[in-house]
């Protein structure tokens, strides 16, 4: 199975490489010099796609941004959307990729940070980075501190819980036994899924474990500390993947959600990078990237 995921994954990489050739489409690229390389990020994870030879190329009906440096923030917690990789120590994930394509297709150069969840969505809005991702849900109260893209990715909160949980596969289920704890990051879709979806809409139940990180919330439920994490689907099978016979989703869907990348208020990036979103969601490279990260990403 792994050497036939190897094989499909090189394939897609054939594809995506024939999706960006030349005069492909109106918006493949077309090159204005061959003989610079484009600068790297010192920052940039293993796991994005290289910008090197690519200088000065820019896709038609796209903003050329003239090699700008962008400050991009990510708390690398968010398996597989952003996280450090354990073997390689290298930060990597599908958030990570998706943004160096969209700034090689804008001609921007990433330069990376990292930030806790909480002091995130503050540091852009204050200017202190121009772009911020982790796996954040478009909500009116927070596009009242920040700007928007469009969605980048539509997901659904499940209930994440051990491989041999018997007591419990519904949110009913969960709710009526009080010796059952959920963690989870307050100020997240998942903590006010756990208040209002399925306990009692109260902020301060004590039946909700409040952790700092997201990656916290699931080591405590592999640990037996905690007994439900909501996850979106995304992040569940990546933590599924790397915690092997440990890990299962049950029940439903409890909600749906629209992920979007987060920019200081009033900054000129919004609109060059919907432009750009447009054009990965329609030569494929979206799609590569689901089924790389999703579905053949193996941690082992």
């Amino acid at each position: 199975m792994k050497k036939l995921s190897i094989f499909l994954l090189v394939l897609l990489s054939l594809l995506i490489s024939a999706c960006a050739a030349p005069a492909a489409s109106p918006t493949a690229p077309v090159g204005s010099g061959d003989a610079a390389t484009a600068p790297q990020s010192a920052a940039s994870p293993t796991g994005a796609i290289s910008n090197k030879g690519l200088a000065n190329i820019v896709y038609r009906d796209l903003p050329d941004l003239g090699g700008r440096a962008i400050a991009a923030v990510t708390s690398n917690t968010y398996l597989p959307l952003n996280f450090v990789n354990p073997l390689t120590g290298q930060a990597e994930g599908w958030e990570y990729e998706a943004v160096e394509e969209i700034c090689r297709r804008l001609n921007c150069v990433v330069e990376w940070g990292v930030s806790s969840w909480e002091a995130m969505i503050p540091a852009v809005a204050e200017g202190q980075f121009d772009i911020g991702m982790d796996g954040i849900t478009i909500r009116a109260d927070r596009a009242e501190q920040v700007d928007f893209s469009d969605p980048y990715m539509t997901s659904q909160q499940f209930m994440l819980v051990r491989a041999d949980e018997d007591r419990f596969d519904t949110p009913e289920a969960f709710a009526a036994d009080d010796s059952l704890l959920v963690g989870a990051q307050t100020g997240t879709t998942g903590f006010y899924t756990a208040i209002y979806d399925i306990l009692d809409g109260d902020e301060a139940n004590p039946r909700v474990i409040v952790f700092d990180d997201f990656g916290a919330t699931v080591q405590a439920l592999l640990a037996g500390d905690i007994d439900l994490v909501l996850v979106d689907a995304a992040s569940g099978r990546g933590y599924i993947g790397a915690n092997p016979e440990q890990l299962q989703i049950v029940g439903d869907a409890l909600a749906t959600e629209d992920f979007g990348f987060i920019f200081t208020p009033g900054s000129d990036l919004v609109a060059p990078f919907n432009a750009a979103l447009e054009t990965i969601k329609a030569d494929g490279y979206n799609e590569y990237l689901n089924v790389k990260w999703f579905f053949l990403y193996d941690p082992n």
